[in-house]
């Protein structure tokens, strides 16, 4: 006999009022129920398994069947397959009471594995890590989730002809046993055959070069998905896709049962419809065809649509350091069909104005291997410095397996200047290397990063520059994090300049501190040595160091203090570097990291000054 609720009519009202809202949010279905008699993962997955139930659904009949049987379904992925279960439906919450009873432990386990997958470690070792022996008690996630690893290693490495021949779980509750039994056959392993590309406007030949893999190599589907990760950071292409023509060697294939055609017909659309046979026609047809050689050889398919040959960008921002600033990007990632690209960059803000282009000229390895032609025309004014830079630069580019980039370039420099109060104009010659590095997760606010930088540049008259240098400099920044709500900065710059000519160095060469990015708590470049008349001149040296710690305040929003340390001089080992200190302020926009900091300079002690700035420390 059900329950019998009787309601007031206000209560009727109320609730045809309020149960339309409450039908917009399963977690009201939930089942208030108290369980008794078991603890843990089983009683968490218990109450998972009634979380959906909807009471007012249910007779009290109904309903106390329903608790049962999916309580029942809950104990037995744990190996209780015969507990006692006592609902009582007229308590609040209901009680549903548990004796589990005895677990089922596994009397025979037998697990193999057939065809060329016998000998593939990733297999092998999937079965040595199986947890279940005979003896243990029966836990089915082990044991589907061996299954579907199974399914996933054939896919992944090229089984497409894999089967299971025999997968039983046979269990006797009566005698507290089980009987497992799974026989994967993978039958052979695809290799990779023959590319083939469709709709590109870069040289097929190109492209090929790029791949990571060749023919005849063992399909593996990662391979696939890195050519098409290069392929895309190329950025030729507004779209790619990398699949294996799977129809080639299982083209006999009959339609899928759902009907429509299969998945990979999108990446073969060009090729011509293949007669379909019964299934005996099939399966006598590929066991003749697999004596081939050539049979297991699975063609890759590539398809790419063309990148937009002009993209344009424009951005709008603002800092302490130089107040308003715009840039304007005109951007051609390709001209050809070699894949040269040509970005123009034009950027201005009160003290600076540039202008620079670099034409790319991609070699057998377009992501890695790159000569480079670089031209730019800069104006400074600001404060002691007034510069006009003409500069042209040609570079090789080589990034390694490490993912450090190395650039060796030759470099030449007009510039007309005048520094502290000093004017001159000079052309320099000088070739250069640099070591870089940078890595970051995830790139628009890194929890996990570092960068670093070494160059080392080298000019003399002998060859017809205005003045002989060496200069080195270096750059170190780390990110980590500890948890998930704290994170530590730590940044130090060093720079070096050897001249017996100092004075002829323009003011691009010299090195200056102070500013949102090196000492806080300073203006823009205003620390370096100073001349009789007290007006900045540059330093031939540069020492600056960060240190800082950000927390989490709430969502995107975090709290941060630091210290600054650093000056640009003329002598190593400086009586004094400057010091400022502060705290700040940190939110993750949707346009990228904001930053606002307020700095005290430890030299001045009624002086503070506010820091601000748009995008990563990187």
């Amino acid at each position: 006999m059900g329950r019998q609720r009787k309601w007031p009519l206000a209560n009727k009202v109320a609730c045809c009022m309020v149960l339309p809202l409450l039908t917009l949010s399963p977690s009201t279905w939930a089942l208030n129920a108290a369980i008794s008699g078991v603890s843990g993962q089983v009683e968490r997955n218990i109450d998972a398994y009634l979380q959906n139930i909807d009471e007012e659904q249910y007779t009290d009949v109904r309903l106390e069947g329903e608790i049962r049987q999916r309580t029942q379904e809950a104990m037995r992925v744990f190996g209780y397959y015969s507990p006692d279960i006592t609902v009582e439906l007229d308590q609040t919450p209901i009680a549903v009471r548990i004796e589990p009873g005895p677990q089922v432990k596994i009397e025979v386990l037998s697990i193999n594995v057939e065809g060329e997958a016998q000998d593939d470690p990733p297999f092998q070792e999937a079965l040595d890590n199986f947890p279940l022996r005979e003896g243990d008690v029966l836990r089915h996630a082990p044991w589907d989730r061996l299954r579907n690893q199974f399914s996933g290693l054939a896919i992944e490495r090229g089984y497409f002809d894999w089967g299971f021949t025999d997968r039983r779980m046979e269990v006797r509750p009566y005698l507290e046993s089980a009987r497992l039994y799974m026989d994967f056959n993978s039958g052979p392993r695809y290799q990779f055959g023959d590319t083939s590309i469709r709709g590109s406007h870069i040289d097929p030949e190109r492209l090929r070069q790029m791949q990571t893999f060749e023919p005849g190599d063992p399909y593996l589907a990662e391979s696939l998905a890195l050519y098409n990760q290069r392929l895309g950071e190329t950025e030729w292409f507004s779209s790619v896709t990398v699949r294996p023509r799977l129809a080639t060697t299982q083209e006999l294939i009959i339609a899928p049962p759902s009907g429509g055609d299969p998945w990979w017909n999108e990446a073969t659309s060009a090729q011509p419809e293949r007669p379909r046979l019964s299934s005996a026609a099939l399966a006598s047809a590929l066991s003749m065809s697999r004596r081939e050689e050539n049979n297991t050889r699975l063609p890759i398919d590539v398809s790419v649509e063309p990148a937009n040959r002009h993209q344009y960008e424009v951005g709008i921002g603002y800092a302490t350091d130089v107040g308003p600033r715009l840039r304007f990007g005109w951007k051609q990632p390709w001209i050809n069909r070699f894949g040269h690209s040509l970005n123009h960059d034009l950027y201005i803000s009160a003290p600076e104005q540039r202008f620079t282009g670099v034409y790319n000229i991609p070699l057998e390895d377009p992501l890695r291997d790159s000569y480079r032609l670089q031209y730019g025309l800069r104006n400074r004014d600001d404060g002691d410095t007034r510069s006009m830079e003409g500069t042209v630069e040609v570079a090789r580019r080589w990034e390694f397996e490490n993912r450090w980039v190395q650039t060796l370039y030759f470099r030449t420099t007009y510039e007309d200047f005048t520094q502290g109060g000093m004017s001159d104009q000079v052309w320099l010659f000088y070739p250069g290397i640099q070591w870089s590095r940078t890595r970051t997760r995830p790139p628009r606010f890194p929890l996990w990063g570092d960068r670093q930088q070494l160059s080392i540049e080298y000019s003399d008259t002998i060859w017809g520059s205005d003045a002989q240098f060496a200069r080195l400099t270096g750059d170190t920044e780390w990110i980590r994090t500890i948890g998930d709500d704290n994170r530590f900065l730590a940044r130090l710059s060093v720079g070096a300049i050897e001249t017996d000519d100092f004075d002829k160095l323009p003011p691009s060469l010299r090195f200056f501190a102070g500013g949102d990015r090196s000492v806080r708590g300073y203006s823009y470049e205003s620390l370096s040595p100073r001349n009789e008349e007290g007006r900045l001149r540059g330093g031939q040296q540069m020492l600056t160091s960060t240190l800082e710690y950000q927390r989490r305040v709430t969502g995107d929003w975090w709290g941060a203090a630091f210290v600054d340390s650093g000056d640009a001089f003329d002598n190593w080992g400086p009586e004094e570097l400057k010091t400022g200190a502060g705290v700040g302020v940190r939110w993750v926009s949707p346009v990228g990291p904001i930053r606002l900091d307020v700095a005290h300079p430890f030299d001045h002690e009624d002086d503070w000054r506010l820091h601000f700035s748009i995008g990563p420390e990187f």
